[in-house]
C-alpha cells in the first residue's frame, strides 16, 4: 500500500476514491476517537463505521465486517482490537500501535482522575448520594447486556443449556471462571462434530452489505505485503510480545517483589486479558474473584462504583481494570501514606498495560492470519460455545451485583429497587443511552440523599 502524503476527504464524487491516509491524519483520529468513544463495543464500532466506513471511506463495509468477525472472535476489547487492526492494515505496526493506545490511552488519564475523586471524596454526603442512584442502574446496564449479547448467541435449545451450564456454575458451584470458558470450548468442539448445525450462527453475506463509493482499502484491494502471512513473522511478533509483557512483569517483581500488589496484578491482569470472551461484562465476574475475593485490592461495593465510572468515561468498558489499579494500589499504600495518588496511577497503569498488550499481539500476530480461518466451522464452534457460555455468566454477574445494591448491609433497600426497576424499563422498553440513564439515576440518588439527609 501506498503511504505518500495526501490529504484525505477532498474527493468531488463518492465515485471516487479515497486518496492514501497519511500516518499523521490517522493519528489524530485515533486520538479524536479515544476521547468520544462513548456508549461501550456497541457505540464504538458504530461510531468508526460512520467515520471510516461511510465518511471517510478508509475501508470498505465487507472488509470492515471482516476484520470485526475476527476481533469478536478473540478474547479481548474487540472495539480496541478493531481499532488496531484497521491502524495496522493501513499503517503497518506503527499504524497499529498508534491507533490502540490512542484509543485507551484519554480512558485511563480520565479514569485515574475519577478514581482520586472517588479515593479522596467518596464519603461526600453529595458523592455517596450520587453513586447510590447509579448502582441500580449498573444492576440494569449488566441485565441489558446480558439480553443483548444472548439475543445474538442463542439460537437453539444447546446453546441455551451451555448458557445455563456456565451461570450454574459460577453462581452456584463457584467454579473458576478460566474453568467455564474451558468446558464450553470442549463443549463447542464435540458439537462442531456431531451437530454442526446447531454451532453456525452464519454471518454477512455479500448482498447484506451496503456501499459507500469506493474506498481505499476496498473489496478487491489486494492484501498489502506487510498483511501477507508468514510463519516467520508469526513468530517474531509473539516473541517480540511476549519478550515485552515478561520483560515488563520481571521489571516490577525486581523493583517491587515477586507478591508485592504490582506485580500481582501485571500477572493476574494478563490470565484476565485471556479469559475475555465476549466483551467486558463475561471477565468481571473473573476480576471480582481476583480483586475482590482473592487479593483484597476492593470491596464489592467498590467494583460497583468503578462499574458505574467505567460506564460513564470514554474508551472500552474494560478500563475498569484501571480503577481496579488504583483502588488497589491506593489501599495497599505502595508507596506510603504519603503517596496515595502516585500508588493508585501506578496500579491503575500496570492493570490497563498488561490487559491490553494481548490484544496488540493478537491483531499484529494474527490479522494475516484472517482470510484462511474465514468460515472455518471447526475454528468458530468453539468460539460459539464460549459465546453462549459468556451470556450466564454475566446474567450471574447481574446477580452478584444485585444482591450488594439492593440488600446492601444486610438489609432491604426499596428506594434502589424502585430506581433499579425504572432503570430496566428505560434501557428495555425505551432504549435509553446509557449516558442519560446514568445521569437521571445520579439525580434521583443525589435528590433521595437531601431527601432523607
Amino acid at each position: 500500500m501506498k503511504t505518500h502524503t495526501s490529504v484525505l476527504g477532498n474527493v468531488d464524487s463518492n465515485q471516487s476514491p479515497p486518496q492514501c491516509v497519511t500516518l499523521r491524519e490517522a493519528f489524530w483520529y485515533w486520538l479524536k476517537l479515544g476521547f468520544i468513544s462513548f456508549g461501550g463495543p456497541a457505540g464504538q464500532i458504530a461510531l468508526m463505521h460512520t467515520e471510516l466506513v461511510e465518511r471517510r471511506r478508509w475501508i470498505s463495509e465487507r472488509r470492515f465486517l471482516h476484520a470485526l468477525n475476527y476481533c469478536m472472535l478473540l478474547p479481548g476489547p474487540e472495539a480496541t482490537q478493531l481499532a488496531i487492526y484497521i491502524g495496522w492494515l493501513l499503517h503497518r505496526t506503527a499504524g497499529g500501535i498508534i491507533a490502540g493506545v490512542l484509543f485507551v490511552l484519554p480512558s485511563l488519564a480520565i479514569l485515574i482522575a475519577l478514581s482520586w475523586i472517588y479515593m479522596a471524596f467518596g464519603h461526600v454526603p453529595a458523592v455517596a448520594g450520587v453513586m447510590y442512584g447509579i448502582k441500580p442502574a449498573v444492576v440494569a446496564i449488566v441485565l441489558a447486556a446480558a439480553w443483548r449479547i444472548g439475543s445474538r448467541t442463542i439460537k437453539n435449545a444447546v446453546l441455551a443449556a451451555i448458557a445455563l451450564a456456565a451461570f450454574v456454575s459460577i453462581a452456584v458451584l463457584r467454579l473458576p471462571f478460566p474453568l467455564i470458558v474451558l468446558g464450553a470450548a470442549l463443549a463447542g468442539f464435540a458439537g462442531a462434530r456431531l451437530s454442526p448445525q446447531r454451532f453456525d450462527l452464519g454471518g454477512a453475506h455479500p448482498g447484506d452489505t451496503a456501499s459507500y463509493g469506493p474506498a481505499l482499502i476496498d473489496d478487491t484491494t489486494p492484501t498489502p505485503a506487510h498483511a501477507l502471512f508468514s510463519w516467520r513473522r508469526l513468530a517474531n511478533v509473539v516473541l517480540a510480545g511476549s519478550a515485552l509483557a515478561l520483560s515488563a512483569w520481571l521489571l516490577l517483581a525486581w523493583l517491587f517483589g515477586i507478591h508485592s500488589p504490582l506485580a500481582q496484578m501485571g500477572w493476574f491482569f494478563t490470565k484476565a486479558a485471556l479469559m475475555t470472551f465476549g466483551g467486558a461484562y463475561a471477565v468481571l465476574p473473573y476480576v471480582v474473584q481476583g480483586a475482590v475475593d482473592h487479593y483484597g485490592w476492593l470491596s464489592a461495593p467498590q467494583m460497583i462504583d468503578g462499574l458505574a465510572l467505567g460506564e460513564t468515561t470514554p474508551g472500552p468498558l474494560i478500563m475498569i481494570v484501571a480503577f481496579v489499579g488504583f483502588v488497589g494500589g491506593w489501599t495497599h499504600a505502595l508507596f506510603g501514606p504519603a503517596a496515595l495518588p502516585a500508588a493508585g496511577a501506578a496500579g491503575a497503569a500496570v492493570a490497563t498495560l498488561f490487559t491490553f498488550m494481548p490484544s496488540f499481539v493478537f491483531i499484529l500476530a494474527g490479522g494475516p492470519v484472517v482470510e484462511s480461518t474465514r468460515g472455518n466451522l471447526r475454528l468458530t464452534a468453539p468460539l460459539t460455545a464460549i459465546s453462549a457460555a459468556v451470556v450466564g455468566v454475566i446474567a450471574s454477574l447481574a446477580v452478584f451485583f444485585g444482591g450488594h445494591v439492593f440488600f446492601a448491609g444486610g438489609l432491604l433497600q426499596p428506594a434502589a429497587i424502585v430506581i433499579g426497576l425504572a432503570a430496566c424499563i428505560a434501557l428495555f422498553r425505551y432504549k435509553m443511552g446509557t449516558i442519560p440513564l446514568i445521569a437521571a439515576c445520579a439525580v434521583a440518588g443525589l435528590v433521595l440523599s437531601y431527601w432523607h439527609g
